[in-house]
């Protein structure tokens, strides 16, 4: 089985959405230094890189990142190509799938040092069709899956969202998604190793 990993590398320097924590890290022990290993402090926000939302998010009373059912982030999935939209919309949500990566010319801008306004969001109207279809996770390549009224129309749903994966190596098409976010308690978001394989 060939393992795809679609996350995006965390580091010092890294694109963060503005406004965000930047990525800190620190050897507080050292081997170098005498000590008798190596002990690595790690600053950052919660929707740095690969991460979920959480529905506490944009719900005041939602959901934090540890009660979400992992079951969601687990199973078949299918990237969609969106490379030639300039917004995705209701049209370029597939029928009676649960689980759908937009793949876009976001995934481009991973190759950049800062942030750029101007990425592929999901539409109102695409997040609409995903409740209507059924879906239970969407996922972007990067880190916003588009302005609030999209936030809450699809965490308000129960709908599992990744941001900030990274899609440039990925052929659309059916997968296995593996996709588990950190156990933080009442986060309104959590980092994950995100990876899809076929059998």
């Amino acid at each position: 089985v060939e393992i795809l990993d679609v996350s995006v590398p965390i580091r010092p320097g890294m694109v963060t959405y503005p406004g965000d924590p930047q990525v800190y890290m620190e050897r507080v022990v050292s081997m170098m230094h005498g000590d008798i290993a190596n002990l690595t402090r790690l600053d950052f926000g919660v929707h740095t890189g690969t991460h979920i939302d959480a529905p506490v998010h944009f719900i005041d009373e939602g959901a934090g990142a540890d009660a979400l059912p992992l079951e969601v982030f687990l199973g078949p999935c299918q990237v969609v190509d969106a490379t030639e939209v300039g917004e995705i919309g209701p049209d370029d949500v597939p029928s009676g799938v649960e689980r759908v990566l937009f793949k876009t010319r976001n995934s481009e801008l991973w190759g950049r040092n800062d942030f750029d306004e101007s990425f592929v969001r999901i539409g109102v109207t695409a997040a609409q069709r995903l409740v209507d279809e059924g879906a239970r996770l969407v996922g972007v390549d990067y880190l916003s899956v588009g302005d609030p009224e999209t936030h809450e129309t699809l965490l308000g749903a129960g709908i599992a969202a990744i941001e900030g994966l990274d899609l440039r190596g990925i052929e659309p098409g059916p997968y296995q998604l593996a996709c588990l976010p950190l156990r933080i308690v009442d986060s309104d978001g959590a980092p994950t190793r995100a990876v899809l394989f076929r059998d």
